[in-house]
């Protein structure tokens, strides 16, 4: 009976190690599948290794928001500009505060809808439609 208790312990304790370990990797593949690629940019530099869209496919409302991120404002949005924690993981990784969120307005939505840009602060743009399950790196017009 000791034995088995023991061996039932260890089990677990390994199982935990494991849980443990998997978790905090740092270096987690996406396990949401991301939005096919319509476009590829050959020789513009990448931040990612997700699919690229040209800000010029977005829809009209993202690149508003674009604009409104590159001018400073005003946002629409109360959580315009707050911290994206990337709990996802499939932003590549970065310290808490690097991420920031903005909405894309979804026309006939009366809240926020699923559609988001998130800017890294070294200049990169991802953009969801799909609230998180998905994103595309948003690369220059003239990058291609």
């Amino acid at each position: 009976m000791t034995a088995r208790c023991l061996r039932l312990g260890l089990a677990v304790l390994a199982g935990l190690s494991l849980l443990l370990t998997g978790c905090s990797a740092g270096t987690a593949t996406p396990t949401a599948t991301a939005a096919p690629s319509r476009t590829a940019s050959a020789t513009a530099p990448r931040a990612s290794s997700l699919p690229v869209v040209r800000e010029a496919e977005l829809p009209p409302e993202a690149r508003t928001t674009l604009a409104r991120i590159r001018a400073g404002g005003p946002f629409p949005y109360a959580k315009d500009g707050t911290v994206f924690s990337n709990f996802e993981r499939i932003l590549p990784p970065r310290k808490r505060g690097y991420y920031h969120e903005y909405t894309v307005r979804t026309p006939g939505e009366r809240d926020r809808g699923a559609r988001r840009i998130v800017t890294g602060g070294e200049g990169e743009r991802y953009y969801t439609d799909d609230h998180y399950e998905s994103f595309r790196e948003v690369v220059a017009d003239e990058a291609r």
